[in-house]
């Protein structure tokens, strides 16, 4: 048996990226352990959804929980850092938010994870984060550290092909500037630049399903919730990953587990 660590910025961002894989290694018998940066405050929800009293953070982490138990994690861990909001707002400038973390501190804690876990594969996100979100690309900064620490060969940075996107969007008539990536044009990485493509579709009921678990994030999987099981494999039936210290070029199936 090996252990699949995933480290995300929010809650909800297992889903896109690493949520086939999770499933997958957990249904092949692996450890699979997801490890959370913030606490998802600043995400925006739907008015009326919360119950009295209660707060998004509490909520996102309920629902982080149903989620994590739909994709098969066995542990879920939240480093308790402030969510940094989108790149130019001003709660970029808090100093508690994850994205002015010290590098080191945070690395530490979340090598303390890996060491703890042996763990054999960690998941971050490209240099960029994705799509350029202050806590996605301090996930990709204190992730490469931390697998430094820990010593963890196989670093795989989650990412989304931007050429698949394209085409997407393009065949798509119903996409409009509203609801497409924020720049597809940097959004994710080219093709080219991917090493590894994993065939997730077996996965798909359980990825509809953890996008279901976090209801407060309408925003973000909204439309994709009631889309057909061929068009939501279309979109996420494959998760790209780029092998740190690998050569550029799809040539793996499959994560090393």
């Amino acid at each position: 048996m090996s252990t699949l660590v995933c480290f995300h910025a929010h809650p909800d961002d297992e889903v896109f990226t690493t949520g086939g894989i999770m499933r997958l290694a957990a249904d092949a018998g692996h450890r699979v352990v997801l490890v959370i940066a913030t606490d998802g405050a600043l995400g925006e929800f739907p008015d009326g959804i919360l119950r009295d009293g209660e707060t998004l953070v509490e909520r996102r982490r309920f629902e982080l929980e149903s989620s994590a138990s739909v994709l098969g994690a066995d542990r879920v861990v939240m480093l308790h850092y402030a969510d940094s909001g989108m790149a130019g707002t001003v709660e970029n400038d808090n100093p508690d938010a994850f994205c002015n973390a010290d590098v080191d501190a945070a690395a530490r804690k979340l090598a303390d994870v890996l060491e703890e876990e042996q763990a054999d594969v960690l998941t971050i996100y490209d240099p960029n984060g994705g799509y350029g979100h202050p806590d996605h690309i301090k996930v990709h900064v204190v992730g490469m550290r931390a697998a430094e620490l820990a010593g963890i060969a196989n670093l795989y940075e989650a990412t989304t092909n931007r050429d698949h996107m394209k085409a997407l969007v393009m065949a798509n008539p119903n996409w409009s500037e509203e609801n497409s990536p924020p720049d597809l044009d940097s959004f994710g990485l080219p093709e080219a630049e991917i090493t590894t493509i994993v065939d997730v579709s077996a996965a798909m009921d359980a990825k509809r399903a953890a996008m279901h678990a976090h209801e407060t994030q309408v925003g973000d999987f909204g439309p994709f919730l009631d889309l057909p099981l061929d068009m939501l494999t279309a979109a996420f039936g494959r998760e790209w990953f780029r092998r740190v210290g690998a050569e550029p070029g799809p040539t793996e199936t499959a994560l090393p587990l």
